[in-house]
């Protein structure tokens, strides 16, 4: 079935100015080239424009796009305080194992050693034994691999977190 009305959400984001459309935006991804890209395409008739636009977007960002991107997230297993978004999608280290924690800390800084950013990951859902088996097998991976796997895990960020805006009822 489908509905013909545009989601609260998604009707608010599209009537934001454009500063503040930016800003909500950026909140969901720090890179200003696939902020850009989705506000010249609003309005945006149902979510699933947004998505693929979110898509279209991320599939064009360079790899200094990916970089600033990327530096909006904190590491895995250490989101910033007061940040709900990254607490909420990292919470399946929230009650991990100190032994395991300060394992996902260790990956993390020869992660972050071997490709000069923070190893990212879709970790909305997943428990802190998948995040950390997850960045073992990709600390491996050569470099240009490894951008395109972080390519697809931001493009997999952004759509629930572009999710959650169409969503939101006031």
């Amino acid at each position: 079935m489908t509905s013909t009305s545009t989601p609260p959400g998604l009707a608010r984001f599209n009537a934001l100015e454009e500063h503040a459309a930016l800003a909500v935006l950026h909140e969901a991804c720090a890179s200003t080239a696939w902020a850009r890209q989705l506000l010249a395409e609003r309005p945006y008739a149902a979510p699933e424009a947004l998505y693929a636009a979110s898509d279209a977007a991320m599939a064009e960002l360079t790899t200094e796009d990916l970089a600033e991107a990327m530096a909006g997230h904190p590491p895995i297993g250490r989101p910033r305080p007061g940040d709900p978004t990254s607490a909420r999608e990292q919470s399946g280290m929230a009650g991990a194992a100190d032994g395991l924690k300060a394992e996902m800390l260790e990956l993390n800084l020869a992660y972050q050693e071997r490709f000069s950013h923070v190893f990212l990951i879709c970790a909305t859902g997943r428990s802190g034994e998948e995040m950390r088996d997850a960045v073992r097998e990709r600390i491996g991976n050569p470099p240009e691999r490894e951008r395109e796997i972080v390519r697809t895990e931001l493009g997999k960020i952004n759509r629930i977190r572009l999710a959650r805006l169409v969503e939101e009822d006031a």
